[in-house]
């Protein structure tokens, strides 16, 4: 989700840093807006070191981008923290004398306002009148607590701690917490045009075409059973969002997707499967005319050699033995058989270190057995890599070399493997020129 930041000029300001770090922890992509006042508090490397994104206050700056339309149609929420007395005002009034003043103007999506000043200014007539205003136009501001100010003033004006800011703009937007979940505005984690503006949106993956896998396969033991895994999809899905953000076609293989975590964006085509031969499938037919394939789904090893049709039930003699098949390695044989010359074949390894090796040994044995032109190493558990949680990967060549390395939210492990992707395509079509 893209969420704009907007800082003003009041004290409180350092803690819109706590604001921003947690956002982003969340999986979002947060570009802040300061006031020129707000730079004097808290300086503009400070904004684009903790959000990756520029950092501008006028209209003026990137002028022929537009910047404050383009900002205000491709955001999924607004928040402003803290909000002066001056900030409700010029709000109010729809005064666009800066960018911050400018872009709440043009934005569609929710818009969360947090005021911080002294007592008296937050109680005055004209404060309370500009918040009514902005409150009838939709605006959800909150309201300040009470307690310790500047100096040694009590009472209410307080900015509420970071995390309730949070959670309260979060609550405005449906499965906001989902990198690639729909939100009420209709757009995705990269809502807007995917070349939109005023993101630090590199086009580097401009006019190829993308295949992507991702969730879990299953494989079915009777009508209500089947073998699987922990897979939610979330990796592929963040993989698919961001290489369309850099310029891709994508088709996105998902197989056992949660419906409300899939993508809604014009260049992502989604096709939904359920078992490893209807991936391969599904895969093999979209990858044919592909420059990349990123094999992120978890593949079942084995399945069943028969399934039955009516529910397996209980007896006092227990269960007959399941007998397995092993699934072809789709990876391997994208790998081997190249569906299109100079195509980039990328996997992904989940590994687990035991008596033999750590996470990385496996990853590098696994490399070389499988021929990938890219591999992503990852450690998988109850608490990482499965599922809506961090995860890190270190990226391999086909001989176990790293190539790269990312961490964090499955954004930015998506952003750490295109980068290597982006590097393999210039590289390949370099040799062939």
């Amino acid at each position: 989700m893209r969420i704009i930041l907007g800082v003003t000029g009041g004290i409180a300001a350092y803690k819109a840093a706590y604001v921003l770090r947690l956002l982003r922890e969340a999986g979002h992509r947060v570009r802040v807006v300061p006031t020129e006042s707000a730079l004097r508090m808290v300086g503009a490397p400070t904004w684009e070191a903790l959000s990756g994104e520029p950092v501008r206050t006028s209209v003026f700056d990137d002028a022929e981008h537009v910047d404050h339309v383009a900002l205000g149609r491709s955001a999924d929420l607004v928040v402003v923290a803290p909000a002066t007395a001056s900030l409700l005002a010029r709000a109010a009034a729809g005064m666009a004398d800066d960018l911050l003043g400018a872009t709440l103007l043009t934005v569609t999506c929710p818009v969360l306002v947090a005021p911080a000043m002294h007592t008296e200014m937050w109680l005055h007539p004209a404060t309370r009148a500009n918040v009514e205003v902005l409150r009838s136009r939709g605006v959800h501001v909150l309201e300040p607590d009470s307690g310790r100010l500047t100096g040694k003033d009590t009472g209410p004006g307080r900015l509420p701690e970071p995390e309730a800011i949070v959670a309260a703009a979060l609550a405005l937007v449906d499965d906001a917490a989902v990198p690639g979940g729909r939100t009420p505005a209709g757009g995705s984690a990269t809502s807007g045009d995917s070349a939109a503006h005023g993101w630090n949106d590199v086009q580097d993956l401009a006019g190829r075409t993308v295949v992507v896998s991702a969730g879990g396969t299953r494989e079915p033991l009777d009508p209500v059973r089947f073998l699987g895994n922990r897979s939610s999809g979330r990796q592929g899905i963040a993989l698919a969002v961001a290489a369309a953000r850099r310029g891709a076609t994508v088709t996105l293989a998902a197989a056992n997707v949660d419906e409300s975590l899939l993508p809604d964006h014009p260049a992502i085509a989604v096709e939904r499967v359920e078992t490893t031969a209807e991936l391969r499938s599904a895969v093999r037919a979209a990858g044919a005319g592909a420059d990349v394939i990123v094999m992120a789904a978890a593949v079942a090893d084995f399945r069943p050699v028969a399934s039955t049709a009516h529910k397996i039930k209980k007896s006092d003699a227990g269960p007959e033995p399941i007998e397995l098949a092993q699934n072809p390695d789709i990876l391997a044989e994208l790998a081997a058989d190249r569906l299109r010359p100079g195509q980039v074949v990328v996997g992904f390894a989940a590994e687990t270190g035991d008596e033999t090796g750590d996470v990385l040994a496996h990853g590098r044995a696994k490399a070389r057995r499988k021929g990938a032109d890219l591999l992503a190493v990852n450690e998988v558990g109850t608490d990482r890599g499965f599922g809506d949680v961090p995860n890190e990967v270190t990226v391999l060549d086909a001989d176990g070399a790293v190539v790269g390395q990312g961490s964090g939210s499955k954004a930015d492990v998506a952003d750490a493997l295109l980068d290597a992707v982006a590097e393999r395509l210039r590289a390949t079509t370099t040799i062939e020129r």
